[in-house]
């Protein structure tokens, strides 16, 4: 079962137990992966559901950050929870090792030894660990070992 699947699957559930957090929660990331696929004008793979629903968590993180500025215990906590919920559709994120040793490994496998070469090297790496580790940080650590 795919995660679009499992979205649909909980949104039956919540519908069902009267959740409306998560009921509302799903129904948002459900409408996201569904505008996403108008956009590109077709159904999208798994890697790109997961970038979608990585999206979500980090809006809610952005939301949370707003929240405490603003003095907003009940948002915080509503979108604590929204996070808690979407990261049970996500793959474990990488540890740091694992992604230096994915990152020097496509290194290795486009022979890039420069700091320009990082363009090929990131197009090699991203579709390796979407969904699963933040693009910046992955580019921060072939930035810092192309240029060793």
């Amino acid at each position: 079962m795919n995660t679009k699947e499992k979205l649909t699957q909980a949104l039956k559930d919540a519908m069902r137990s009267k959740d409306a957090l998560r009921k509302r929660v799903v129904r948002m990331a459900l409408t996201a992966i569904k505008n996403a696929e108008i956009e590109k004008g077709g159904a999208l793979d798994e890697p790109d559901v997961l970038a979608i629903l990585q999206k979500e968590v980090k809006m809610r993180g952005e939301t949370i950050e707003g929240a405490e500025k603003a003095g907003r215990d009940d948002m915080i906590a509503e979108a604590e929870a929204e996070i808690e919920f979407l990261q049970g559709f996500l793959p474990q994120p990488l540890t740091a090792e694992e992604l230096e040793a994915i990152v020097r490994e496509v290194i290795d496998q486009v022979r890039a030894s420069s700091p320009r070469e990082m363009g090929k090297v990131m197009g090699a790496l991203m579709p390796q660990i979407r969904g699963r580790a933040d693009g910046g940080e992955a580019s921060k650590l072939v930035r810092d070992i192309l240029s060793q």
